[in-house]
């Protein structure tokens, strides 16, 4: 089995979803010890946001994309595939701004592919990822405490 573990925390050590993400991924693992982890820190490693050369790659063939288009067009596939080739996900998520780290945002948007990931229909959007598993680790804290 292979888990993808997803952190996207600015805090370093001093994350509340980077210490909880990281638990459940051990007691996993506990429960599991042939899981097979991948993990990645999407604060130190970020990916870019979404640009013109993104949305353009998108409708671009491979061969007449410019070196923009190819770069992220490479991105976005590669994020995909690490994605997909996961049977589940544990993402640690903060809460900032009322919202997700724009880290994370950048990455769903990677993986947010319709098509791919989901598809639309009458009743409204339907995963295609399966049994695939997400647990999503979220926190809240500091200014947004009460």
């Amino acid at each position: 089995m292979k888990l993808l573990h997803i952190d996207s925390s600015i805090l370093g050590d001093n994350s509340a979803s980077r210490q909880l993400s990281r638990e459940v991924v051990e007691a996993w693992k506990a429960a599991d010890p042939s899981v097979e982890v991948v993990y990645r820190d999407l604060a130190v490693d970020a990916i870019a946001h979404f640009s013109s050369a993104t949305l353009m790659a998108a409708g671009t063939p491979e061969e007449a994309r410019d070196a923009a288009q190819a770069f992220e067009a490479k991105l976005s596939a590669e994020t995909l595939e690490e994605f997909l080739a996961a049977d589940a996900v544990v993402i640690g998520a903060p809460m900032y701004n009322f919202s997700v780290p724009t880290q994370l945002k950048s990455w769903i948007d990677r993986v947010a592919v319709a098509g791919k990931t989901f598809r639309y229909t009458e009743a409204g959007p339907q995963g295609l990822c399966g049994d695939k598993k997400v647990v999503l680790v979220s926190t809240a804290g500091g200014l947004h405490a009460g």
